[in-house]
């Protein structure tokens, strides 16, 4: 490595646990009975009545106009589509009520959904899994539920049959690297830490380096919450980037923002700083169950064409969802 990495590579070597897998025992069996897109439109309950409950309130009844428009207009932003997404939006509608094309308040929501949905469309989409191993460097500030949400990525991924691997590269917090290795045993994969207050560069480096000895199909690399506006913090994590790809060319090939959608626009700008610092290559959005500000997961697509990756909408292992743009619009327009 050079030189900047010589000193992790002088750190004492990260432990490779191996627990054995512990049984996931589900909670609540009836809510896994119900249809998938019935239990994502049950967690998005409060986005939904916030877009399309206050569609139906101001337009059911009325012509079709710009005075309608105008009070559409007001409902995306304060529902977290945000001013510049909401001003596109808004101007498609226009366009057709001047060609008539909006009979009602139906018709008003189905262009709506419409435009949604072209808008996550353009949005690039997720790198390939082609290298072995995928390296995904998870990244956000405290209290979004990284660390958990890491746990049913790898849940989602063991499921699909792939080897997983998990690095608590987070030595800042104390029980950071304890809560990380619950879900290691949990999901039955290894993981790779060391005490806390180590060098995160060297934990991250000897992740990479043992995902690559035992063949491991993907390397998740948990990194400690950070304020987005302390500049050496995301210097800290600019150098985490660097000595991984030290290791491995092309790596890491993920870096993956979780975000609270609770926060609505602030997460916006949390997207928009992380992306300065380290490139991002999509998103996570969290929390969408207890929020009526869902509607940011469009202002990010729209305003930073980054893909939402997965969106988790509640507490259950297999509430971390691939993200799907029809059915997230279905969810909120029914």
């Amino acid at each position: 490595m050079a030189a900047e990495a010589a000193v992790d590579e002088a750190a004492p070597p990260a432990a490779v646990s191996d627990a054995p897998a512990t049984s996931v025992s589900d909670p609540a069996p009836e809510a896994r009975k119900k249809g998938l897109l019935a239990r994502l439109a049950e967690r998005l309950g409060k986005t939904r009545e916030k877009i399309s409950g206050s569609i139906d309130k101001i337009a059911i009844g009325r012509k079709i106009d710009d005075e309608v428009l105008d009070e559409l207009e007001e409902v995306l932003v304060t529902a977290d589509l945000g001013v510049k997404t909401t001003a596109e939006l808004i101007g498609g509608l226009r366009g057709k009520v001047r060609r008539k094309e909006l009979a009602d308040a139906e018709a008003l929501k189905g262009a709506l959904r419409a435009g949604i949905e072209e808008i996550f469309g353009r949005t690039a989409a997720p790198p390939a899994m082609t290298a072995k191993p995928h390296v995904i460097m998870v990244v956000g500030v405290n209290g979004v539920g990284k660390t958990t949400t890491i746990g049913k990525l790898a849940s989602h991924l063991s499921a699909q049959g792939k080897k997983v691997m998990l690095g608590a590269a987070d030595t800042f917090r104390a029980a950071a690297a304890e809560q990380l290795e619950i879900w290691a045993q949990r999901v039955g994969c290894p993981i790779v830490r060391q005490k806390e207050g180590a060098d995160p560069s060297a934990v991250a480096y000897d992740t990479v380096e043992a995902a690559v000895g035992r063949g491991v199909d993907v390397a998740i690399i948990d990194t400690a919450g950070r304020l987005h506006t302390k500049v050496n913090l995301m210097d800290e994590l600019r150098k985490i980037h660097r000595v991984i790809g030290k290791k491995m060319d092309g790596a890491p090939h993920e870096v993956i923002l979780v975000l609270d959608a609770t926060t609505g626009q602030n997460a916006l700008n949390q997207a928009k700083m992380f992306n300065e610092a380290v490139q991002l290559t999509g998103l996570i959005l969290t929390k969408l169950d207890g929020t009526a500000k869902g509607g940011v997961a469009v202002a990010i697509a729209g305003e930073l064409k980054l893909p939402i990756c997965y969106v988790g909408v509640g507490e259950h292992l297999d509430d971390l969802r691939p993200f799907d743009a029809r059915e997230f619009a279905e969810a909120i327009f029914g």
